[in-house]
C-alpha cells in the first residue's frame, strides 16, 4: 500500500472490467466464502454469507436515511435508483456540505445525538475520527467474495467499512482570449515562470490539488514547490466557485489547480466560450464521498444496499449525468475512461489518513496566507 512518504513509481491506470457478483445466495456457502467469514468475525467484524438474507433484513427495516455530501442534484436520481431496485425501502437523503456541517455532524457523533442517520460521509477533513462511530461491516471482504456488488478497491482496505463513492480530479482553468493557448501552462513548474509572477494567477489558500501531487512526488517536492508558488505572489482565493466565473468572465485570466468537474461545468455554461479546463501531468486526484454505515443506524442492511447502489455501474452513471467527471476513478465510469492512460497521483484510501497533515504543510510553505478575493 502506498503511504505517499517516498516517490514512487509513475502511476498508470488501465480501465478494466470488474463484475462484482452480489450472488451468494441462500444456498450453502463455498468453504471460501465461509473462511472468509470467519476471519472477518475474529477481527470483530459483522460478515454476511448471502445478499438475499441482507435484502431480507433490509426489508424488515422498511425505511433509511441518508447524510451524504454528494451534490442535491445526484441524491435525488441515487433515491430513485434505490427504490426501483428495493421499493419497499423509504428512503429520505439529505445534502451535508461544507466543513463546518460536517465537523457539527463529528461532534453530534462523538455526544451520541446523530442517532437519527443511517449512513453518512466519513469526511475527509477528520477521516481517522470517523471508525469508532461506524458500523463494523466488513464490506471489503464481501466485495472481495461477491456478497456485494462493489468493486473492492473502492473500499478502504484499513478499515474495510468504508466506500469512495466518486473521486476529484484537477486541471489548470484559463481564458482563451486573455491568454493565448500556447502560452498556457503544460507542467506544474510552468507556474514559476517570471510572466506568471505578480497576482497572475489564481491559487487556493485550501490545498486539496496540491496535497494530491504528494503521493507521486513526495513531500520535499511538495514543499519547496509550494514555497516557490508563494514567491510567484499569486491570488490568494478560498474556493472555487467564484474563482471559475471570474476566470470566464475576463476578470482574471488563469487558475492553478482547479477542480475538473467544477471547471468542465462552468465551461459548459460559459456563454462566450472562453473557459479551457487542461489537464497537467501529472494528474492529481483523491478519493471522494467516503460513505459509510453508522454504528446507531436503525437501518444498517437498508444502507449497505445504499452503498452498493451508488456504487453500482448505474449508481456511477448517475453520478456522470449529474456531476459530470466525478464517478469514482476505480469504478466504472466515465471518470475512469478519461484518465486511462495517464501519470495519476492519488489520495487513496492509505494516503487519505495523511491529508491534513500535508495540507497543513503546504500552507505553512505557503507562509499561512489569507483569501485576498
Amino acid at each position: 500500500m502506498r503511504t505517499g512518504f517516498s516517490r514512487l513509481a509513475p502511476l498508470f491506470f488501465v480501465l478494466g472490467t470488474w463484475v462484482g457478483a452480489a450472488g451468494a445466495t441462500a444456498a450453502s456457502p463455498s468453504p471460501a466464502l465461509l473462511k472468509a467469514k470467519q476471519e472477518a468475525e475474529a477481527k470483530g467484524f459483522i460478515f454476511e454469507t448471502s445478499h438475499d438474507d441482507m435484502v431480507a433484513k433490509a426489508k424488515k427495516e422498511g425505511k433509511l436515511r441518508v447524510l451524504s455530501s454528494m451534490d442535491a442534484a445526484v441524491l435525488s436520481p441515487m433515491v430513485d435508483l434505490l427504490k426501483r431496485k428495493y421499493p419497499f425501502i423509504d428512503v429520505h437523503a439529505e445534502e451535508v456540505s461544507g466543513s463546518e456541517a460536517q465537523q457539527r455532524l463529528l461532534l453530534e457523533l462523538k455526544a451520541g445525538a446523530a442517532t437519527n442517520w443511517d449512513a453518512t460521509e466519513a469526511s475527509e477533513d477528520w477521516y481517522n475520527e470517523y471508525p469508532p462511530y461506524l458500523k463494523k461491516f466488513d464490506i471489503l471482504g464481501m466485495a472481495e467474495q461477491g456478497v456485494l456488488a462493489i468493486n473492492p478497491r473502492m473500499v478502504d482496505p484499513n478499515n474495510r467499512n468504508i466506500v469512495s463513492m466518486s473521486s476529484t480530479l484537477y486541471s489548470v482553468a484559463y481564458n482563451r482570449k486573455l491568454l493565448s493557448p500556447d502560452k498556457a501552462p503544460n507542467s506544474w513548474e510552468d507556474f514559476l515562470k517570471p510572466e506568471f509572477k505578480g497576482r497572475k494567477f489564481i491559487a487556493d489558500i485550501r490545498p486539496f490539488g496540491m496535497a494530491a501531487l504528494v503521493p507521486l512526488m513526495g513531500e520535499e517536492w511538495v514543499r519547496d514547490y509550494a514555497k516557490k508558488i508563494a514567491a510567484q505572489q499569486p491570488i490568494w482565493v478560498r474556493g472555487q466557485s467564484r474563482g471559475l466565473t471570474a476566470i470566464a468572465a475576463g476578470e482574471y485570466f488563469l487558475s492553478k489547480l482547479a477542480y475538473w468537474h467544477s471547471c468542465m461545468g462552468a465551461a459548459a455554461k460559459d456563454p462566450t466560450g472562453s473557459l479551457v479546463c487542461k489537464v497537467i501531468s501529472p494528474t492529481p486526484a483523491r478519493l471522494a464521498n467516503t460513505d459509510a454505515v453508522l454504528k446507531t443506524a436503525a437501518s444498517p442492511y437498508s444502507a449497505l444496499l445504499w452503498l452498493e447502489a451508488a456504487a453500482s455501474r448505474e449508481g456511477q452513471k448517475i453520478i456522470d449525468d449529474y456531476y459530470p467527471l466525478k464517478s469514482n476513478l476505480f469504478g466504472q465510469g466515465k471518470t475512469a475512461e478519461a484518465i486511462k492512460g495517464l501519470k495519476v497521483s492519488v489520495i487513496d484510501f492509505g494516503s487519505l489518513q495523511k491529508l491534513r497533515q500535508w495540507m497543513d504543510m503546504i500552507v505553512a510553505a505557503y507562509g499561512f496566507p489569507k483569501a485576498q478575493k
